[in-house]
């Protein structure tokens, strides 16, 4: 079953990789295309520069090509643009989204003063950068044009941030709901099962507390059927427990110490005698809202394997005592003990480093404590081949 974990959480592992590689290769693409429209604008702009060295250069042209290069340069409707001459005055802007509506702000009006600090402004952050083409008029005469990228561009350069969050509140939709999913056939396939285990119990029990009867007749000792009588009306408890998983227990006031005392001292008899049990209860009584039948499973479960834990010999101990938060309960074992990362694992369904077993104990009681009680259950502490501690904490009754 240990095994059948690990595929699933590599399973898990798998999906992340995958995602994570079609979003890499979305981002790619859109880089790629981002790159091939900056390199498209910066021919345009060199083609722009070209045609403003030619009206600049040549007096005598045509008018058909005077015509031609005047279209080139009304043509950029969308890439704004600054030229300025070798001292870095403004003689020509385009595109650019001025903070004050008027007539050519280079004129100097006061009232368009506003405008020249705002141009001023961006050809000074566009100075030095990589958008720049120097435009040779004549010899030691130079001048310079200076652009920004489009509107178009600007917006698709955010969009491979927009389609990261989209992917990715896709993808995170989709990993909770197959888990909520998978959470949900797992309840179903626990409840169903649990239900099944105390319908099939039934009636060999029924016909076990029949036999039992029968035995005082055949002259059987009564300490014996006294004994007998114990685990018979233990296995019905248990089935009448599988019984309740799956639905709302009935919780009734009980005090946590004498609960303790009598699950743990109904396993102290019936675990290897080389295991030393003790069980230490606090001084004052702690009343908690409790199903007691499910609640025993619990601690009996937690000893059973803290028992397995150590092989059959060594120290255990059911301590009650009262927490900040209410009540707690610690089970301390001198067993293997368990590593740091598998604090949480082990509540897993499925988790298990014994041969045999399905791995639903923890689970089931972490169910039991946190969904039905309240409470909470986890792994206090762990020394590897010294002590391990599971502790559970439940509310106190005021």
């Amino acid at each position: 079953m240990a095994n059948i974990y690990e595929l699933r959480r590599y399973g898990k592992l798998a999906f992340l990789v995958a995602a994570a590689g079609v979003v890499a290769m979305f981002l790619a693409f859109s880089s790629s295309l981002i790159r091939d429209l900056s390199a498209q604008e910066r021919e345009r702009m060199e083609i722009w520069a070209d045609a403003t060295r030619q009206l600049l250069t040549s007096s005598d042209l045509p008018n058909e090509v005077d015509d031609f290069l005047l279209d080139i340069i009304r043509r950029n409707t969308t890439i704004p643009v600054l030229l300025t001459d070798a001292e870095g005055n403004i003689l020509q802007f385009r595109n650019f989204e001025l903070p004050v509506e008027g007539d050519n702000p280079v004129s100097g009006l006061p009232s368009e003063q506003a405008n020249i600090d705002f141009l001023q402004k961006r050809l000074a952050e566009l100075q030095g950068g990589p958008r720049t083409i120097v435009i040779d008029v004549a010899p030691g005469v130079e001048y310079y044009l200076y652009y920004e990228d489009s509107t178009l561009l600007r917006r698709i350069s955010v969009f491979p941030f927009v389609q990261l969050l989209v992917m990715l509140a896709f993808i995170a939709v989709v990993y909770f709901a197959v888990l909520s999913t998978k959470k949900a056939e797992q309840n179903k396939v626990w409840v169903g099962l649990s239900k099944e285990t105390a319908h099939q119990l039934g009636t060999p029990i029924s016909s076990l507390m029949a036999w039992m009867e029968l035995l005082g007749d055949m002259g059987v000792d009564a300490d014996t059927i006294a004994e007998m009588n114990k685990d018979v009306n233990r296995l019905s408890t248990i089935a009448s427990r599988f019984s309740k998983i799956g639905s709302a227990p009935r919780l009734e006031r009980c005090d946590i110490n004498s609960l303790v005392a009598s699950a743990a001292g109904y396993m102290a008899t019936r675990i290897s005698p080389k295991v030393n049990l003790s069980i230490n209860t606090a001084d004052s009584e702690l009343p908690v809202e409790a199903s007691a039948p499910l609640l025993e499973w619990v601690i009996e479960n937690l000893v059973k394997n803290a028992v397995d834990a150590m092989e059959g010999h060594g120290d255990l101990s059911v301590t009650v005592l009262r927490s900040p938060t209410g009540a707690a309960i610690e089970v301390t074992d001198t067993g293997k003990g368990i590593s740091r990362k598998n604090f949480k694992t082990v509540f897993n369904p499925g988790y298990t480093t014994k041969s045999r077993g399905w791995g639903l104990g923890l689970t089931l009681a972490k169910r039991i404590i946190e969904q039905y009680h309240n409470g909470h259950i986890f792994v206090a502490r762990s020394i590897p081949f010294q002590a391990t501690t599971f502790r559970i904490e439940l509310p106190v009754l005021g």
